[in-house]
Formats: structure tokens, sequence, C-alpha cells
């Protein structure tokens, strides 16, 4: 009987401590190192709230936007402070990070990295240069050589920006926005060498002037949303799946009618549901909130949410439908937010970190 306590005893500790590791929650806060030091790590108690800082990693080289491998082993980001892309090791147990290696961006000013679905590839976008790059990610993780280099090219007077590179869900394909050209390029991957080919259809042109910035696909892959910075409007696109192309849908505005003064597009996410997508103004200094039709991908506003900082670039909503999380450049904060899953609504919560210059957040949640 003793023994048989003892045992139970044993057991109940261990389900113990599995559910306090599975429980533990990670958020990695990119930086523009002007002011700030690199890349900061929290540990975030989402019940009461509140962080914990775990770790800085010093990269004064502004490792501005971040994305994980799909294992979640892996952390990349784009240094626009030194024209290279860079990986680390996420230790599984404490979620502190480990530099592993750095590559050149393949051009100049790298504001955005991406990684394909089976985690064969790494996509960056340079800004400063309108060049998109691919390279191969090796099992440790680290970028392994170059697979392909693509320099955008515009009509006379324009001048190309890339700005974001987002894979399709099965990784066949992927969307690259060129801000100074207007147009979202269709690219075919091939899956064993990551070489790019031009699509069936090889773009989409938004309106002149629109400048898209970042993309997101709902989660049934049937439609594509593109944040166009210089306008503050999202297009949508019906997308053709076996062959990548986008079909223009609508041009719906980010901003209140009665809102005069300038903003800016940036960021853009859905909801883990596909109900709702986010869209980040800066000037007006606010998510836009729209419901989505997901059989006709059609969009309807529903509010905006003060985004209470200044400059919001990128955002995360929660990959359990509970919160929002907003990175403020310009008033160095990160503020959370909950989120009502039936409204899309979002409320401020009066919890934020004090991050200098933070660009983008990332959550994970260690097994």
């Amino acid at each position: 009987m003793k023994k048989t306590i003892v045992t139970l005893c044993c057991l109940l500790s261990a389900i113990m401590t599995f559910a306090q590791k599975s429980s533990k929650e990670i958020l990695y806060v990119g930086t523009y190192t002007q002011k700030g030091e690199g890349i900061y790590v929290y540990e975030f108690d989402r019940k009461n709230l509140s962080y914990k800082e775990l770790q800085v990693i010093t990269s004064k080289i502004s490792p501005s936007f971040l994305e994980f491998h799909p294992n979640k082993k892996f952390l990349y980001t784009a240094n626009e402070g030194n024209a290279t892309v860079s990986s680390y090791a996420i230790d599984q147990a404490t979620g502190k990070l480990t530099a592993i290696n750095s590559q050149p961006s393949l051009g100049r000013g790298p504001c955005h990295v991406s990684v394909d679905p089976k985690g064969k590839f790494l996509f960056v976008s340079n800004y400063g240069s309108g060049q998109l790059g691919v390279y191969l990610l090796n099992n440790d993780g680290s970028i392994g050589a170059a697979a392909d280099s693509i320099q955008d090219k515009g009509a006379q007077g324009q001048k190309p920006h890339m700005h974001s590179i987002i894979p399709s869900a099965d990784g066949k394909f992927i969307y690259a926005s060129d801000l100074g050209i207007d147009k979202i390029m269709v690219y075919a991957v091939d899956q064993k060498t990551g070489k790019l080919t031009p699509g069936a259809v090889p773009y989409v042109e938004v309106k002149a002037g629109d400048g898209p910035r970042h993309f997101a696909i709902h989660p049934n892959g049937n439609f594509g949303y593109s944040a166009c910075e210089l306008s503050s409007h999202v297009n949508s696109f019906q997308i053709v799946k076996n062959t990548g192309a986008l079909v223009p849908l609508e041009r719906i505005t980010m901003l209140p009618s009665d809102f005069k003064s300038k903003s800016f597009a940036a960021d853009i996410h859905f909801s883990p549901d596909g109900k709702f997508i986010y869209a980040s103004n800066r000037g007006h200094e606010s998510l836009a909130i729209y419901g989505v039709d997901a059989k006709t991908g059609k969009l309807t506003i529903a509010g905006h949410a003060e985004t209470h900082g200044k400059h919001p670039r990128n955002f995360l909503i929660d990959e359990k439908g509970e919160l929002a999380i907003v990175t403020n450049k310009d008033s160095d904060n990160v503020v959370f937010f909950k989120r009502n899953a039936a409204t899309g609504q979002l409320t401020y919560t009066g919890n934020e970190i004090s991050v200098p210059t933070p660009v983008c957040v990332k959550q994970l949640f260690l097994k």
C-alpha cells in the first residue's frame, strides 16, 4: 500500500512538472538598436499578464524582424544594420537563444525574413536594394548556401523596395510584396533546390501609389490580403491554388472616414479561426479590425483599436486567440490587449513592456 502511494505521488509530481513545462510561454522582441540592445527575451505569465526578462542578445545591428523555424527550435533575424541574416538555437527548456551563424542578405536593408513551411528555405526581403534572397537551411538550424537571388525592377521613376515574402501553406509558392513598384510577385519554389520561377501569372499590380508592404493568407488558403503602406488600404485577392495566381477582389480603407492626417500601414494578421483580420496604422496609431467572409473573402470593417503608443509596427494575434500584442516603435512600448473572439474587438489591459524601439514580437509555447 505504501509503495502504491509513493508511486502515485511520483506520478502526480511528474504530471505537475509536465504541466508546468508545457505552460511556459516566451516572447521575443526584435528592435532597432540606435537605442535598443538587440533581441529581448521574456517569460510571459498569461494569467497575470506579467513578464520576466530572461535574456538580452546584444546585437547592435538592428535585428528587427524575427521568424521561427516550423519546428520552433530555431529563430531567424533580419539585421538591417549590417545587411545580414542570422540564426539562433532556442533552448527548449528555457527559451533562451544561442547564436548559430550569419550570412549576407544578398542586398541592402533586409527588413523581413520568412521560412518555408517544411523548414527547407529562408526567404529574405531587402528593402534598400529591392532584392529578394533564398537560402538553404541546414538540419542544425544554420543558414546554408544561397539558393537564389532576384533583383526587382520598376518602370521609369520607380525604385524597388522588397518588403515581405510570405509562402503558401504548402510551400509551393511565395508572395513577394514590393512597395516601390506596386506589385506582389508570385514565384513557384523548387522544393529541392529553392530556385524560384515566375508563376503562370507572375504578379498582380495594385493601384499606383498603394505600396504593398505585408501580406497575409487566409487559413483556408483561398484568399490573400495586402496591407498597403502608402495609401493605408487593404487589397484582397482570390488565390488560384494550382497556379498561385492572385485575382483582385476589393480595395478597402484602413482609416476612419473622419481621419484626415497622414498615416501609413504596416502589418497584417489573421485571428486563428480566420474570422477576423487586423492591420496596423502608423499615424492613426491603431489596429484596423475587419470581419472576414470565409466563402467570398469580403471584408467588413468592425472598428479600430487604439494601440496606446506611437508607430505600431509588427504585432501578433495570440495563438490561442485571447490576446493581441503590439510593438509601438516610437513610444518604446509593447502593449497587451485582450481579444473578444466573438466580436474581434480588442481591450487595452494596461499591461506593457518597456522596450527601446521595438519592431517585431513573436510568441513561443515551450512543450
